[in-house]
């Protein structure tokens, strides 16, 4: 049962979910087309190190939003990398991207190997803490994320060609931030997949319901039963994607029949 006390830490949580998955749908369905499922999980863990980076050295640490621009000149070094390799290697760019995701990973822990506290911000980046965001870290998050969706909507192109690595590492650098690199991957990823395989123009919003149910569900169980709340929402958004899967199929064979 939900304790009703909770909605003052669950509401700026699922307020986050929402911002994430305002721009993770479009750029999750760009990233199936290209044929790059890789890129989110390297491009977050590269920023994810990028924190690491800033919480080891003191002075960086110090300096006003270290933990936002640190965080993204990473991904965007990163982003500019991969932009480079698609163009060099268009062949092998989901093997290389795959690499560069276990290097970064290994990075990291090698870099907090010796940190008393390193455990805990590393898993803290791969699981985020999304029932402890406030309403004060929403704000950088929605403006961003309205100027993309803006900027898409008057200009699509941009999600071409090389910008749309620049525009992916902002979109991820902010989104770890957040909810951490395990759901960045899953809210790119999971409503995209569920409607890979048909075509529509009705389809852009059910992505969006699947991710609405998957952090709306994710959010009351883990609140409700006392779970991770990033495992607990991924678990969901997993089954709301199969869920419009399999609804989704029953409606084309009915179609066909």
């Amino acid at each position: 049962m939900l304790d009703l006390d909770l909605l003052p830490i669950l509401l700026p949580a699922f307020v986050a979910g929402l911002l994430v998955l305002s721009t993770h749908v479009l750029l999750g369905r760009q990233v199936l087309k290209r044929g790059i499922i890789f890129i989110d999980l390297a491009i977050a863990q590269v920023a994810a190190l990028g924190a690491i980076v800033a919480h080891m050295d003191h002075h960086i640490e110090e300096l006003p939003f270290s933990h936002v621009w640190m965080p993204a000149i990473f991904a965007l070094a990163g982003a500019g990398l991969i932009a480079w390799l698609s163009k060099h290697f268009a062949d092998e760019l989901e093997a290389i991207i795959g690499c560069f995701y276990v290097l970064s990973a290994v990075t990291a822990m090698l870099l907090l190997s010796n940190d008393p506290h390193g455990a805990e911000l590393l898993k803290q980046l791969m699981s985020g803490q999304i029932l402890w965001v406030n309403w004060s870290q929403l704000i950088l998050p929605a403006v961003v994320s309205v100027a993309i969706l803006v900027l898409v909507a008057l200009k699509p192109q941009v999600l071409e060609g090389a910008s749309f690595y620049f525009l992916f590492a902002i979109v991820i650098t902010l989104s770890v931030e957040l909810v951490g690199v395990y759901l960045v991957f899953s809210t790119l990823i999971l409503p995209a997949l569920a409607l890979n395989k048909y075509q529509g123009k009705g389809l852009l919003p059910l992505a969006y319901v699947v991710g609405f149910v998957g952090y709306l569900a994710g959010l009351i169980l883990s609140a409700s039963y006392d779970l991770p709340s990033g495992a607990a929402i991924v678990a969901a958004l997993a089954v709301s994607a199969i869920a419009m899967r399999v609804m989704l199929s029953m409606k084309a064979t009915q179609q066909m029949s």
